[in-house]
């Protein structure tokens, strides 16, 4: 469901549209009913909602309705555009609920739409965002120090973050050798399984310009980064780096990799949304389900108006799709059995 007051709704409606007549994209929203079927009304968009109680007739209603999995708490006044922290309860039983359904094999995925922070930590919601909330209900086995991570996806250009939502100054202090060795490793392993690469190449961004100028700018690259890609070598990863940033997301460059590792947030994403704004997808990687959402915010400057881009989210269906078929043929091949 994502905020309710933002893009989300309209959104999951225009996704339907979007791929209603694709039945290998079937999906079903799960939120509060209401708020699908006043967004419907409100922005006039032709799409028929059908409530259902559980996901076996999914499928087969999805060319003719977009199905709807009802949670029990409900958002009572939504207003486009202006987040409440009464709608706290809906959204996150939203996601656990998603999370169930990939846990028990009845969905293939999940794809979160939007929430904003600050109205979900006034109602005492304690993560920083989806990526930990899913991480805590669906960690991974066996535990590692890397899991969840996050990464962007767009045409030519995936990256990693060694951090997510963190301030800039706290970053240093937050990489640490062993964990960055886990985490080029989880990067790596879903290149594999998720994206089919056999032999995934990736490039890791020194934290200082010019990857600390051999210690003239910063220790941080020698002393923390650079022993961590060594490691990540003798695992067997072709891996490269810490690399200056501002040289390793030219053209040419991106040829030389399959993914990046970045240190920070905005070191990978500047790059990925010059390159995809419209296309790029978030996915959670590391984790024994499948989550992807759109690359962006929840909109609410622009929530209620109809003129939303569903680009992103089209995308991020369609790569929970591809990551969901990927993992299941590498299961099969592993198993003798047929695709």
């Amino acid at each position: 469901m994502g905020d309710p007051a933002g893009l989300g709704p309209e959104l999951a409606l225009k996704a339907w549209r979007a791929l209603h007549d694709q039945p290998d994209f079937a999906f079903v929203w799960i939120g509060d009913p209401a708020v699908l079927g006043a967004t419907t009304e409100a922005l006039q968009l032709d799409v028929p909602i059908r409530e259902i109680a559980a996901l076996d007739d999914a499928r087969d209603l999805f060319c003719d309705c977009l199905p709807v999995l009802a949670v029990s708490e409900r958002c009572g006044t939504v207003v486009p555009g202006t987040p409440d922290p009464a709608h706290a309860g809906a959204i996150i039983e939203a996601i656990g609920t998603g999370v169930s359904l990939c846990q028990s094999g009845g969905a293939d995925g999940l794809v979160t739409l939007p929430i904003a922070k600050a109205p979900l930590a006034t109602a005492g919601f304690g993560f920083p965002g989806h990526t930990e909330l899913i991480g805590a209900l669906a960690p991974a086995v066996p535990a590692t120090d890397a899991a969840p991570m996050m990464m962007l996806c767009g045409p030519g250009l995936r990256v990693a973050l060694a951090t997510i939502h963190v301030r800039l100054a706290d970053v240093p202090a937050m990489l640490d050798t062993r964990r960055l060795t886990a985490q080029i490793a989880t990067l790596a392993a879903s290149l594999r399984q998720d994206f089919g690469i056999d032999q995934p190449r990736i490039a890791v961004c020194g934290l200082n310009p010019h990857a600390g100028e051999g210690g003239l700018l910063g220790h941080e690259d020698d002393e923390i980064i650079a022993p961590a890609v060594e490691a990540a070598r003798g695992l067997g990863i072709a891996v490269g780096g810490p690399q200056p940033a501002d040289t390793l997301f030219h053209a040419d460059a991106r040829n030389r990799y399959d993914a990046v590792l970045a240190m920070y947030h905005d070191q990978g994403l500047v790059p990925l949304k010059m390159l995809a704004f419209w296309e790029g997808v978030n996915v959670t990687i590391g984790l024994p389900v499948v989550r992807t959402s759109p690359d962006h915010g929840t909109g609410f400057d622009i929530a209620g108006r109809g003129t939303g881009r569903v680009d992103s989210t089209v995308a991020a269906i369609r790569l929970a799709r591809q990551i969901a078929d990927t993992r299941q043929s590498t299961v099969n091949q592993q198993s003798g059995q047929p695709r």
